[in-house]
């Protein structure tokens, strides 16, 4: 099993309950593939660099995994068909990635017990 990220924008339109259920959809289907997710972050709506179909904000969303190289291109083809994704990015951590991601998670835990 490979480590990966997935970072999202979901269009700015939706609802907070719209985008939970859509960020619920694609761990669920991360989870039916037997994905172990290790981390995920909500970051909010942010200011887009440029304009995506005609809009200039999105939710954006991180979402960290462990799993088979097959389980991407399903997840992949199902970003592609969810009209309320406007970007989507995947893509597998080597050794340093992953361990600069452990240390970001273990900062950002310290901070919120302070």
């Amino acid at each position: 099993m490979n480590q990966y990220e997935t970072v999202f924008i979901l269009t700015p339109v939706l609802s907070d309950a719209q985008m939970k259920e859509a960020v619920e959809k694609f761990k669920g289907i991360l989870i039916s593939e037997g994905a172990e997710i290790v981390n995920e972050e909500n970051w909010g709506l942010k200011k887009l660099a440029y304009p995506i179909q005609k809009k200039s904000t999105g939710f954006y969303q991180l979402i960290e995994f462990n799993a088979d190289p097959a389980v991407i291109a399903k997840l992949e083809v199902n970003f592609r068909r969810d009209e309320r994704v406007i970007r989507f990015l995947t893509f597998k951590l080597d050794k340093y990635a992953a361990e600069y991601a452990a240390k970001r998670r273990s900062l950002k835990s310290t901070k919120k017990e302070d």
